[in-house]
């Protein structure tokens, strides 16, 4: 990892170890506090507790012009980031997303092109609605490795990442702990009841956990969808097309209206947000990654109302392109700071029950 961007992180956290001010703000400053000597761990693991809401920016009297110059959403924010470039696997292909975002239109662009190719070459097996024109076994053929290898490169770079913050055998009760703060996104309030101050300064809103809660949770609801769809295809010998009251496709209709919505809502937040608290360096990375997964769940819900058309197959071919890009983008994009939120609050989970 970067040296200098731990240094100036160790830097600014030993000024805020010693003022104190912020310490209900949200996980990262009891973290923070309990520490007297930051190791780089200890800081990377500070990074990917923040979640970049700025309420402790706003509140600090050492911001500049003083000589102390602090702006801790902004380096954390670059550590976090250097941190999943670090640990990535293959690691070049995080850098080079980071800091060019349009290597997410060309991925869509290239995905598109394959999957036009693979409808042309493998052709239908006769089968009806989507299947009438990619077959079943030629969706597999082409999906299965693309899921699989992000979970495979997210899960070796999480077992590097909790070997480095010095993770323990996990219990249940850290990961109850985690999945609750995770569900509930406390933390996005700054510790205050009426939200943070992400996009103003001087107004306090709920609208960026709002956000956060329609991506996951219209995520989560997508993701349900395919796999009950799965469970019916195989197990139930039912397969698709499904009508418009069965489970899969309420689940993703749902689910992609709120993945549309929070897209369109985080992408208005972040360009009414200063860049100057975040992490500039990927920003193109970021708002791509943030319009391509709002995109998936757009152009799902298009392929659900303009399916019995003639629209279908390129809509489709679109649809398709854009998931299969999503995937292949996981661990090297915005998608990551999930796992890796998720990982040290687990940490962050342990270090209290050890506390105790």
């Amino acid at each position: 990892m970067q040296i200098d961007l731990i240094q100036e992180a160790r830097r600014q956290a030993e000024i805020c170890n010693a003022c104190r001010y912020c310490e209900g703000y949200c996980s990262v400053f009891p973290s923070l506090h309990t520490e007297r000597v930051f190791s780089d761990a200890a800081i990377t693991q500070l990074a990917n507790l923040c979640h970049n809401c700025r309420g402790c920016y706003y509140a600090c009297q050492y911001t500049a012009p003083h000589e102390f110059d602090l702006n801790l959403p902004k380096i954390l924010a670059e550590v976090r980031r250097d941190s999943w470039e670090h640990y990535a696997w293959p690691r070049p292909v995080a850098r080079r997303f980071h800091t060019h975002g349009g290597a997410i239109a060309l991925a869509l662009v290239v995905g598109l092109a394959l999957l036009f190719v693979a409808i042309k070459a493998i052709g239908s097996a006769g089968g009806e609605g989507f299947y009438a024109v990619l077959s079943h076994n030629a969706m597999v053929a082409i999906f299965a490795p693309a899921f699989l290898f992000p979970l495979a490169s997210i899960a070796i770079s999480l077992r590097q990442y909790w070997c480095d913050v010095g993770g323990t055998t996990i219990r249940f009760s850290d990961l109850k702990a985690a999945f609750i703060r995770s569900a509930k996104m406390q933390d996005l309030a700054a510790g205050h009841e009426e939200g943070c101050n992400f996009e103003d300064e001087d107004r306090f809103t709920h609208a960026r956990r709002h956000a956060h809660h329609a991506i996951m949770y219209g995520f989560l609801l997508c993701f349900a969808a395919t796999s009950v769809a799965t469970i019916m295809h195989y197990f139930f010998d039912l397969p698709a097309p499904y009508p418009l009251l069965s489970l899969p496709k309420l689940l993703g209709i749902f689910g992609g209206f709120l993945m549309t919505l929070g897209c369109v809502g985080m992408v208005r937040l972040k360009l009414k947000s200063d860049r100057g608290l975040g992490d500039s360096g990927a920003w193109s990375g970021d708002i791509g990654f943030i319009v391509l997964l709002g995109f998936v769940g757009f152009s799902g819900l298009a392929l659900y109302a303009l399916g019995s058309t003639t629209l279908m197959p390129p809509l489709l071919a679109v649809h398709l392109g854009s998931v299969l890009t999503f995937f292949l983008l996981t661990p090297f994009s915005k998608m990551a700071h999930g796992f890796y939120r998720l990982a040290a609050l687990v940490r962050d989970a342990q270090r209290k029950r050890n506390a105790r």
